[in-house]
């Protein structure tokens, strides 16, 4: 028992440490001390404080092959609590897995949205996050929460609001005042009394800044000053310059002032000042709404409880009414407004009041409205909207954002592999969330529209890209291969362009295709079949090309448009994307194909043809001798380049000259480093292939010998070097590239079938 209570000792002091260091109870006046301060830390409203819980947590650069975009790392749910905090204010594993991934324009646009708002005094648009379904919406309201949440256990997102409190009598269970006036020094205040000395404790509801409890010309004054003091530039939000008490707490406090013949000493002394934090879970300044048809804010009668009687005469004859509803809750953070457009107009048609002048009419009252709001829908749901006729009044206060899906297969994968993958309880082979990324950004992608572009050139080379192409180019920043040297320059410093050029207009890359909800499904179907040892990348597929058969989605009954929305067409680039990582993957690991040996032999290849253009001999390495250069080597070369006798000599001045243009082009280069496959990637492309086509039958042979080491049911290969061999480049690839036995068998057993086999 001794240890029990030792411990809870120790874990009730550092909680009581926490409370004192987090000031959690304070009195009027030693809230006041807090705000002279950290003035501009304790005078925001609600776009100041989601702005300061981005900047708090900080952003960073990525870069992305259109571009270095800004990324805020609340969308990361990177913050922790704040130091010495509770541990409820650190994400959790499973709550990390729920970040945004991708979307760093949208994050742009919110945040420049955010800063508006502050330089226009308060949030005065609904910010309308609309795209297809699944395309992170959600996911990005609920990061904002998130942040809002972490950022109100630091010290610099400290949050408070206040309460009445009201002493018990000495002597009797009703409240007067004589006593307490007689108790009570100049000065002091009732904040600080325990739970059970108090009578009454009436709280704001709205969570109410407690600087409004100052007059306004005063409160102006004592903001200004201190502004000017701390060295602030920005003038105060609307919200702590020109509001005012709600309805309810006016009447307290009037009815208090009356009492005390104007002493407002005596009026703060019964004012509590509370530190709260913002609550996904209790709805603490962070909502979400559905599209359920409700009211979302309404006022209720308190006067009525009987536990209120205790109040002076002054206060117990007021009629008083406290508000409630998703409104109230959200005070001072988000409301987010999830498929908005699915609601009725006349359920939410008292927004466009509310966004124009921070008001919603209630029965007894008028309710300040300090949060941020943000909404969702569906482009569907959208474009049916902006035909309303009253559309155009909401126009003006509306922010729309466009969210589409991903684009990028590499961010994509990310989403499977970090929320989906966890919960499949078996072994996922390599390259199965990859397939499935793979196809899903095949079929969002759209043919650039050539009439779109500034340089018809580029715009001719947009046009030209396969989908499987442009979903690289996305992805990696990798050009086609078969382009010449000049149109591949001139895509690589356009793919900007080329990115944007389909962000325009209303039908835009990512409106339409398979979402990740879609892609999850298949997942979970691929991990439930009980047969399968694994999920592998070949029962992704198979799944991909049963699920194109259907027609219950619309994406799936697009035609096909020079190889765009091909779906059923997509699960086999897909699957050519995936053997040829395990092909590479293979040679890598079985050490008898050197991928670099193709560059290596083009690099002898210009040394050799050079001197033999000037007429030079070369300097053995080996020997130290001075030879020719190796005919046989230039005539071997340019076979496997499909150059004829006849053209050698043509061909060898082309391709000097094309190295010397880029030594001039390129003058803090050495004239050894030249970038081969940038400047001849159709010739090394070729070069390459020769090469692995030479090396096809080691590979095929290599291949049938490993399926046999993994089945043991085959014989083994009857050549000892041959099993050492298997075995060892088995082993590496469990080891180096993440597979098991069972998804290596099925992706071997892929290859040789589909790429070995005569």
């Amino acid at each position: 028992m001794e240890g029990v209570r030792g411990e809870l000792d120790q874990i009730g002091e550092r909680v009581r440490g926490r409370f004192d260091a987090q000031r959690r109870v304070l009195s009027f006046s030693e809230y006041l001390e807090l705000v002279l301060a950290h003035p501009y830390r304790h005078t925001r409203d609600a776009a100041r404080y989601l702005r300061g819980c981005l900047d708090h947590y900080g952003s960073y650069e990525v870069t992305r092959p259109w571009g270095v975009e800004r990324r805020y790392r609340v969308f990361d749910l990177a913050f922790g609590g704040a130091p010495g905090g509770p541990p409820e204010a650190r994400a959790t594993d499973s709550e990390r897995r729920e970040r945004l991934i991708g979307h760093e324009a949208i994050q742009a646009h919110f945040y420049r949205a955010l800063d508006g708002f502050v330089r226009e005094g308060r949030a005065n648009r609904l910010l309308l996050l609309h795209g297809p379904n699944g395309s992170a919406k959600s996911t990005f309201a609920a990061c904002v929460m998130r942040a809002l949440e972490a950022y109100s256990q630091t010290d610099e997102g400290a949050l408070y609001r206040f309460s009445w409190v009201f002493a018990r009598r000495r002597d009797a269970g009703g409240i007067g005042f004589g006593s307490e006036r007689d108790a009570l020094p100049r000065g002091g205040s009732y904040a600080h009394l325990d739970e059970d000395r108090l009578e009454v404790k009436l709280r704001s509801e709205l969570r109410e800044h407690p600087l409004l409890l100052l007059p306004r010309p005063e409160r102006q004054r004592f903001v200004r000053d201190a502004y000017t003091h701390a060295g602030v530039a920005e003038g105060p939000p609307e919200s702590i310059a020109e509001d005012d008490l709600s309805h309810k707490n006016r009447l307290i406090f009037d009815a208090l002032l009356t009492a005390y013949r104007g002493d407002l000493d005596r009026v703060f002394a019964h004012v509590q000042v509370e530190r709260f934090y913002v609550s996904r879970r209790y709805r603490v300044g962070a909502v979400t709404i559905g599209p359920q048809m409700a009211v979302d804010a309404g006022e209720r009668q308190i006067t009525a409880d009987l536990s209120l009687n205790a109040l002076p005469a002054s206060l117990s004859a007021l009629t008083l009414f406290e508000p409630f509803g998703e409104l109230v809750d959200a005070a001072g953070g988000v409301i987010e407004y999830s498929d908005l457009l699915k609601r009725p107009l006349d359920a939410w048609r008292y927004l466009l009041l509310a966004i124009e002048s921070g008001e919603v009419a209630l029965t007894h009252s008028n309710l300040a409205v300090n949060a941020v709001m943000v909404a969702s829908s569906n482009d569907l749901h959208l474009k049916a909207f902006k035909e309303h006729p009253e559309y155009n009044s909401f126009r003006g206060r509306l922010v729309l954002v466009r969210m589409p899906y991903l684009v990028s297969y590499a961010a994509e994968q990310e989403i499977y592999d970090t929320q989906i993958v966890p919960h499949i309880h078996r072994h996922v082979g390599p390259h199965a969330t990859f397939v499935a990324a793979l196809w899903a950004v095949l079929t969002r992608l759209r043919r650039a529209q050539l009439e779109r572009y500034d340089d018809p050139k580029v715009g001719s080379l947009a046009a030209a890209l396969t989908p499987y192409e442009k979903a690289r180019l996305y992805a990696e920043g990798r050009l086609p291969r078969a382009l010449s040297a000049d149109d591949a320059k001139a895509l690589r410093g356009h793919i900007r362009d080329v990115y944007d050029e389909q962000r325009r207009g209303p039908v835009y890359e990512g409106l339409s295709g398979a979402s990740p909800r879609e892609i999850r499904m298949i997942l979970l179907d691929a991990a439930a079949d009980e047969q399968a040892e694994c999920v592998s990348a070949a029962a992704v597929l198979d799944r991909l090309a049963a699920f194109c058969e259907r027609d219950d989605y619309a994406f799936l009954r697009q035609d096909v448009d020079h190889g765009y929305y091909d779906h059923a067409g997509f699960v086999e680039v897909a699957r050519d994307a995936w053997l040829d990582r395990v092909e590479a993957e293979l040679r890598r690991s079985s050490g008898l194909v050197d991928e670099a040996q193709h560059l290596a032999l083009f690099d002898r290849y210009v040394m050799h043809v050079s001197q033999w253009v000037k007429k030079e001999r070369i300097r053995n390495p080996v020997t130290g001798e001075y030879e020719d250069p190796d005919e046989q080597l230039l005539r071997s070369v340019e076979q496997k380049l499909g150059v004829s006798d006849a053209e050698a000599e043509r061909f060898r001045g082309d391709l000097l000259g094309a190295v010397a243009g880029w030594a001039l082009d390129h003058p803090e280069r050495d004239e050894s480093a030249v970038d081969y496959e940038a400047l001849f990637p159709r010739k090394l492309q070729r070069l390459e292939q020769a090469y692995y086509d030479e090396q096809r039958t080691r590979m095929a042979e290599l291949t049938a010998d490993m399926l046999a080491t993994l089945d043991e049911e085959s014989p083994a290969p009857p050549d000892e070097a041959r099993r050492t061999q298997a075995s060892h480049t088995v082993a590496t690839m469990v080891d180096r590239h993440g597979y098991q036995p069972s998804s290596l068998k099925i992706a071997l057993g892929e290859l040789a079938r589909r790429r070995y086999e005569e």
